[in-house]
């Protein structure tokens, strides 16, 4: 029941707007809905005065998804308007996503009274616990009560204010009470010609001062894992230690990277005659199976550099050493033992050139080299879909030597879903180019985020599409071999692979998106280096049938130059 002090829902969703905007808070995606309105109506007044910037989607799981887009190339809080019900949980995806990878992602949902609740109202039910584990903070506010301490406690949290959390994602559950419109005669305020200021300086490179001559020589390793950023490069570079990083990691350039790093670790194993000492992790791994491995190994000692709370592990439950401070990093690292670095730079050098052989005699463009062009001609934000998209980055995209794109991925949890939203709103946030490379599976999973509502704004986005009809991915794991013993007949094809017919030429024509299709290397090459305003799909085909025996030639030429430059070393 209402009470003399309670506030409209009007002038409790313009509070909460102003608090929101006052913490930050500069890009809002609204799902349409009805019990949202006051929150919408807000907005939009917000919006008029030229303090937010508001985005449009019918799909919650894509505004969920663009709002996280927002929030990565920002690195401000971005939140996600939603109707109550199941609008809601369609959002669980993208908060989870959020979750792993300390994103400050702010839901608010709407939601009816407490006097509606248990009555079998339409479009009530439990919303406040839907995330669970998976906010920093979760808050009823119920109708009628000023929200503005809710709205700030919430956004310290999604920032990662409160001590020893991480930055990630909150829900604000808005309880409105009718009438959830303005009253006859308000109307939104004139425009004053002010426009949200886009910032994004490109990727970094940073310097750090040479390691100290007194520290000791050591076999050590920088590892850089997703989101690890360029102080990696940083420190491998001061220790004069190979790095070997990820594509996400924002650290895969500069003098000693190494690009086909996880086919040569097999070669500095144990057994080897110059075998991995210590290993220095910046980021979260994700990727291969050998640099797992080789975080695994018993004889080698590691550690993290940890000089924040992290979302993605929790403490005790991995083996490396968390450091707090470079200094302290530097002393357990050491610097490069003599010819350690010359050794893996060598190597390197010999697997890029046996990989680049191998990939040049293939007669059509294959995973590997589709995802070299891209690496090699992406200009402003890179984003790479989970599956094989992103680790035939990681094989065969050659170092460069000062990084010429920002990379985003969703490696929070690595699903496939809501990449094309989150690509979307990259592109929004930082108002750069953008270029996204992602497989066919991920495109079709996500095909609903091409659509643009009337007068939406249209992100600079290129969407380059490797489709071997179906997932790849699978044939080059366990389930390849399944298949190729024949026990199981069609059932890893049709079951993991997935294959399908779509038109994704007719899918782009049906959202009004750009379209061609690249039959070389060099069409994708020229693609990419074309001038790009708006959205453009380019398709490049390929084969499944051959990629399990394609990446063994490449092991097979990479392990060959790589013992032949070592003996001689």
């Amino acid at each position: 029941m209402t009470s003399p002090d309670s506030l409209t829902s009007l002038a409790a969703a313009r509070i909460a707007v102003a608090t929101l905007l006052d913490a930050g808070v500069r890009h809002v995606v609204v799902s349409p809905g009805s019990r949202s309105a006051p929150m919408a109506y807000a907005l939009a007044e917000a919006e008029a005065a030229g303090r937010v910037t508001l985005l449009v989607r019918i799909d919650e799981r894509s505004a969920g998804f663009t709002a996280l887009g927002l929030a990565l190339s920002t690195a401000t809080p971005a939140a996600v308007l939603t109707t109550s019900g199941t609008a809601v949980g369609n959002l669980l995806p993208a908060v989870m996503e959020a979750n792993h990878a300390a994103v400050p992602l702010v839901v608010l949902s709407a939601d009816r009274p407490a006097e509606l609740h248990g009555t079998g109202a339409n479009q009530t039910t439990l919303q406040l616990d839907l995330f669970g584990e998976h906010v920093r903070f979760a808050v009823d506010v119920p109708a009628g009560d000023n929200p503005q301490r809710a709205v700030r406690t919430a956004l310290h949290a999604a920032s990662g204010a409160l001590e020893g959390t991480p930055p990630g994602p909150v829900q604000l559950n808005l309880a409105f009470r009718e009438p959830l419109v303005p009253e006859p005669g308000e109307a939104l305020p004139g425009r004053e010609g002010r426009g949200i200021f886009h910032y994004d300086a490109g990727p970094e490179v940073l310097e750090l001062p040479a390691a100290s001559a007194e520290l000791p020589e050591r076999r050590t390793v920088v590892l850089a894992g997703h989101d690890a950023g360029a102080v990696a490069e940083a420190f491998a570079r001061a220790h004069g230690l190979p790095l070997l990083a990820e594509p996400s990691s924002n650290a895969r350039f500069g003098p000693n990277a190494v690009g086909p790093y996880r086919l040569l670790l097999e070669h500095f194993s144990a057994e080897s005659a110059l075998p991995i000492e210590r290993v220095v992790l910046f980021g979260r791994p994700t990727l291969s199976r050998p640099v797992s491995a080789l975080l695994a190994r018993t004889e080698v000692e590691t550690a993290l550099y940890e000089p924040v709370p992290v979302a993605w592990y929790e403490h005790g439950r991995r083996r490396e050493t968390p450091f707090e401070t470079l200094a302290a990093l530097g002393e357990f690292a050491g610097r490069g033992a003599s010819g350690w670095l010359d050794a893996w730079l060598l190597a390197g050098a010999a697997a890029q050139h046996a990989l680049d052989g191998v990939l040049s005699a293939e007669a059509s463009p294959t995973g590997p080299s589709i995802a070299a062009t891209v690496w090699q001609h992406a200009r402003g934000r890179l984003v790479l879909g989970s599956s094989n998209g992103i680790r035939d980055v990681d094989l065969a995209g050659q170092p460069h030597p000062a990084p010429l794109a920002t990379v985003d991925a969703n490696r929070g949890l690595s699903g496939i879903d809501g990449t094309i939203a989150t690509a979307t709103g990259i592109a929004l946030g930082s108002g750069r180019e953008t270029t996204l490379l992602l497989g066919d599976l991920t495109f079709l999973h996500d095909a609903g985020s091409l659509l643009l509502g009337g007068g939406e704004p249209e992100p600079d986005l290129r969407i380059v599409v490797l489709n071997d009809s179906g997932g790849a991915i699978f044939g080059l794991l366990e389930h390849g071999k399944v298949e190729a013993d024949g026990g199981y007949g069609t059932a890893v094809e049709r079951l993991f692979a997935t294959p399908h017919s779509a038109d994704i030429k007719g899918l782009a024509a049906a959202y009004g998106v750009a379209y061609s299709l690249a039959g070389t290397t060099a069409d994708l090459a020229a693609a990419l280096n074309s001038p790009l305003k708006g959205r453009s799909i380019v398709e490049v085909r390929t084969e499944r049938a051959g990629l399990r025996a394609l990446h063994g030639r490449i092991k097979a030429a990479v392990g060959e130059a790589a013992a032949k430059v070592l003996a001689a070393a």
